[in-house]
């Protein structure tokens, strides 16, 4: 993408960030301030060229390991760029659940669903509070940069952990907010230590952290007891 047309982009994104700004809320565990969620204009930024070379997503989907046949989940799927990776990574016995809050991001899932000719993905229309998951289903459930945007947070997790299997595992990819250099507002970044504090609130205790992208963290995470 050109100089021009990507700071173009840049802007639209954070112009579109800004109006979906309301009151700020905070995290009743962290005190992090919860970002504002991306509307369907944004989308564009979430499908841009250069996204494999800056956040190298196809590395990101082999650090999880998936095997054919498992149920996973693309919780927050905004426009299906996780999604399709995730559908082929699963394999044609495998399934895919891919979730948002908006009609018109799930719009553009089943459109590129249809052109990539994949059939093993089941799209759901999930809350602010609950991502209408079946439970105890899924092998993994993925957000990739969602978790930080989530308004009730701790009633959203306690949905995705019913709808873990006994031994599944939560992975939040999230931008480093240790790390200044990453060129992303510090609204939509956050720490391993946040991440470990909210969600040992949540009843979820970090696995590991993967530390193989240019600018994000992935956090793998389990129930620290039994349901």
């Amino acid at each position: 993408m050109q100089k021009s047309a990507r700071l173009s982009l840049t802007v639209a994104v954070a112009i579109v960030m800004f109006l979906a700004a309301g009151r700020q809320e905070r995290h009743p565990v962290s005190g992090r301030v919860i970002a504002p969620t991306m509307s369907v204009l944004g989308a564009p930024w979430l499908d841009r060229p250069e996204r494999e070379s800056e956040e190298q997503p196809t590395r990101a989907v082999d650090a999880l390991r998936l095997k054919s046949g498992m149920v996973v989940a693309d919780v927050g799927a905004g426009s299906g760029y996780y999604t399709v990776r995730l559908a082929r990574a699963v394999g044609r016995t495998g399934q895919v659940y891919a979730t948002d809050l908006q009609p018109g991001m799930l719009d553009l899932i089943r459109a590129k669903l249809t052109r990539e000719k994949l059939a093993n993905v089941t799209l759901l229309q999930g809350l602010a509070d609950d991502p209408k998951l079946p439970d105890a289903t899924f092998d993994l459930i993925l957000m990739v940069d969602v978790y930080h945007e989530l308004s009730g947070p701790q009633a959203f997790v306690a949905r995705l952990r019913r709808a873990l299997k006994a031994d599944g595992r939560l992975v939040l990819i999230e931008f480093r907010g240790e790390d200044p250099n990453v060129p992303i507002q510090p609204v939509h970044k956050m720490t391993v230590s946040q991440i470990r504090q909210e969600l040992a609130a949540d009843g979820l205790v970090i696995d590991r952290v993967l530390d193989v992208l240019p600018w994000q963290h992935i956090v793998v995470l389990k129930a620290a007891s039994p349901r």
